[in-house]
């Protein structure tokens, strides 16, 4: 007959050999819920790279599309206005400016030159207000700089300033920058100075922005333009809401929010 002691011994050992068992069933299991759980991950992520190659392919075809459609449209009416922007202030009509792109690259957009010969040398010609209200916000109320600017309160009646309300200004991007060399887009975030980016945004925030191409329009220029600016970092948020979550669905809204918006004489682009 088995000994007591024994027995108790056996009993033990057994109660921690099943424990032993259980553990490891526990860890096996732990173990593989963690690689379903990796392999999950993985497969959405997988899924959603398709997804964003498959929008950025779609979009830059709009892009080509639409843009080549109103370069073919809009290029008596560019060669028109440039012709006038010459004769009211004599020199380039056009206007070239750095800006930061997609994936941090320098890229130079094309405008119709809406103030006067001489005008990026502005300390020259602001009042320390309106160089304050500038360094602020890269733009100003109203601007002195402009083409037929002659008296406070002329910004949105002079030459220059229509050009800049109803976006005239913004049309040469459409042939150059969109149609040709495709640095920016029909719809994304506005395209901002190296000093703007550095200055607005965090390293964290400046990444999301910089991996989608600047647009022509965009959320914050369509919905917010001259109600938010960068001071209550509103503008900031609007942006990196595009970047990360763009869709067709959304750039279609956006755009058509932009003409309603330029119509109405509410803002720019």
């Amino acid at each position: 007959m088995l000994d007591v002691k024994e027995k108790g011994t056996d009993d033990k050992v057994s109660k921690e050999i099943t424990a032993v068992v259980q553990n490891d069933a526990v860890v096996e299991q732990a173990v593989l819920d963690g690689t379903l759980a990796l392999e999950t991950g993985e497969t959405l992520v997988k899924e959603k790279s398709k997804q964003r190659l498959a929008y950025r392919i779609l979009k830059r075809g709009f892009d080509f599309i639409l843009s080549l459609i109103a370069s073919i449209i809009l290029l008596i009416p560019i060669l028109v206005i440039a012709l006038i922007i010459f004769v009211k202030d004599p020199g380039n009509p056009f206007y070239i400016q750095k800006r930061v792109g997609l994936k941090n690259k320098e890229i130079h957009i094309l405008k119709f030159r809406s103030m006067r010969k001489g005008a990026d040398e502005f300390e020259d010609s602001l009042t320390p207000e309106q160089l304050e209200e500038y360094r602020l916000e890269y733009k100003l109320e109203d601007d002195p700089r402009l083409i037929g600017y002659k008296k406070p309160g002329d910004s949105k009646k002079c030459f220059g300033g229509i050009l800049r309300r109803l976006s005239i200004d913004e049309l040469p991007q459409v042939i150059w920058n969109i149609c040709i060399k495709g640095d920016m887009s029909i719809v994304g975030p506005r395209p901002i100075l190296r000093e703007e980016l550095e200055n607005h945004y965090m390293p964290d925030e400046q990444k999301i922005l910089l991996s989608v191409k600047p647009g022509l329009t965009g959320y914050w220029q369509a919905y917010a333009r001259n109600d938010v600016g960068y001071s209550d970092h509103e503008r900031q948020d609007m942006e990196l809401y595009y970047c990360t979550n763009r869709s067709l669905l959304l750039d279609i809204k956006i755009i058509f929010k932009t003409i309603g918006t330029v119509i109405v004489g509410k803002g720019a682009i």
